[in-house]
């Protein structure tokens, strides 16, 4: 049982204003990842403290079976045996807040794992919340620049936008991440690594991240944790990200990834023995998604931009958390392999990608120029076997002449250099310039 002996205690002063530590429960079963106890009196959703061998862990209440309290580690549980006692907190798990968050990097639960010392905020929220009601929530109208050319210039994004990053495996998602974080002109920046590996994370915060960490809070729940902290990450990080569009800042809650919260939703849901639908997934997954990604969006003072990378196996995009993620946000940005392997970064696919806002936020002129861009591109797509074999004729096809003679200009255009970054308003420009638009004919 591995928990920080400040976390512990915080939870142990807690339990001492609550009653319902007058009776406690005593393990009886452990069955794979669930711990079922035989009491103490509780609900749904509330933390309880395990106590074995001497120490002390965090778990939740997941459910009940019969007359058993079925329970889900935070931690390590190794000094389990039957026997040992349940504590009932009396409340949820809570999350830390305050602007001293900034440029900190923190477990799953909340907790500082970067040496820096305790968290110097005293404000605890719960980090489940119901998503703003829907008329509470004012228009999108204002663009989110976030400094990568072919998404401000083709995928424009709103502040309080949700987008998702849709990617195989090694096509730069991550990269395209960090660059984001550096450029865009948000507030803040609330970053959830959820399952990734262990190596990645520091590689991630000192080199993709780098000096945007300043104002950037990190959560992190690698793939060795137990699923209900990677679970718990993803609500953590949103939580945080609350609290500073509450403050009036304009946030960028950016996920890496939705499909391993997803994949950890999916092993505790077949831990405690719900039926196992598409793929594998339990009815609750798809319960739990829109309830962490409707959390994100606008509010009367601040927003949330939230960025959620979801990964396709085998670039499948009819994968179905990818399937039900995109139906539930306002628009999706895809990372294609093909070009990946071409060296062209960032590699997206502005055919296959939409900003269901872009329309609402740019000018007429920026519209007519990304319009003409894809037009040119899906025109050279569909002549691509005719080009390569050298069987086209110039004159065959306007537009696919226009393709070609601006073939260079605009793959100069959408290549990206990592550490390069363009204003929204030289990138709107250089389109337009690209594509002629606004110019006498």
């Amino acid at each position: 049982m591995n928990h920080s002996p400040e976390k512990l205690q915080a939870y142990h002063n807690r339990l001492a204003r609550t009653r319902l530590h007058k009776v406690n429960g005593r393990v009886e079963k452990v069955i794979g990842l669930t711990v079922e106890s035989r009491g103490p009196v509780t609900k749904i959703g509330d933390v309880c403290l395990l106590h074995g061998d001497g120490e002390s862990a965090l778990c939740e209440v997941v459910g009940f079976r019969q007359d058993l309290v079925v329970l889900m580690p935070l931690g390590d549980i190794g000094g389990l045996a039957p026997g040992s006692i349940v504590e009932a907190t009396g409340e949820s798990l809570q999350v830390t807040v305050g602007e001293g968050l900034l440029g900190r990097v923190l477990d799953g639960l909340g907790q500082p794992i970067d040496g820096l010392g305790p968290l110097s905020a005293d404000l605890r929220v719960p980090i489940s919340r119901d998503p703003p009601p829907p008329l509470s929530r004012p228009l999108i109208r204002s663009v989110m620049a976030t400094g990568v050319r072919v998404i401000d210039g083709l995928l424009t994004l709103g502040r309080g936008q949700r987008v998702g990053l849709f990617a195989g495996s090694g096509v730069g998602k991550s990269t395209l991440l960090g660059m984001i974080a550096r450029n865009s002109d948000a507030d803040v920046n609330v970053i959830a690594l959820i399952g990734e590996r262990g190596r990645e994370v520091r590689e991630f915060i000192e080199k993709d991240l780098g000096s945007a960490i300043a104002r950037s809070v990190v959560v992190v729940a690698t793939s060795d944790q137990p699923p209900l902290t990677r679970i718990k990450g993803a609500f953590v990080a949103t939580a945080i990200a609350e609290y500073f569009r509450e403050a009036g800042k304009d946030v960028t809650l950016m996920m890496d990834s939705v499909t391993r919260f997803a994949m950890a939703l999916r092993e505790q849901g077949l831990a405690i023995g719900e039926p196992p639908t598409a793929r594998g997934y339990t009815p609750s997954v798809f319960a739990a998604l829109p309830k962490l990604l409707e959390r994100a969006g606008t509010a009367a003072h601040g927003s949330i931009t939230g960025i959620y990378t979801v990964l396709v196996d085998g670039d499948d995009m009819q994968d179905p958390i990818a399937d039900a993620v995109r139906g539930i946000l306002d628009g999706h940005i895809v990372l294609s392999r093909d070009l990946a392997n071409r060296g062209h970064f960032p590699s997206v696919d502005p055919l296959q990608s939409v900003s269901r806002l872009m329309h609402d936020i740019v000018s007429e002129q920026q519209r007519k120029a990304a319009s003409r861009v894809r037009a040119w591109m899906a025109a050279k797509r569909d002549a691509e076997d005719l080009i390569r074999i050298g069987a086209y004729q110039r004159g065959s096809d306007y537009l696919v002449d226009e393709a070609l003679e601006a073939q260079q200009p605009l793959a100069d255009w959408l290549c990206q250099n990592v550490d390069e970054t363009s204003s929204f308003l030289a990138t709107s420009e250089a389109l337009m310039s690209l594509t002629k638009v606004g110019e006498p004919e």
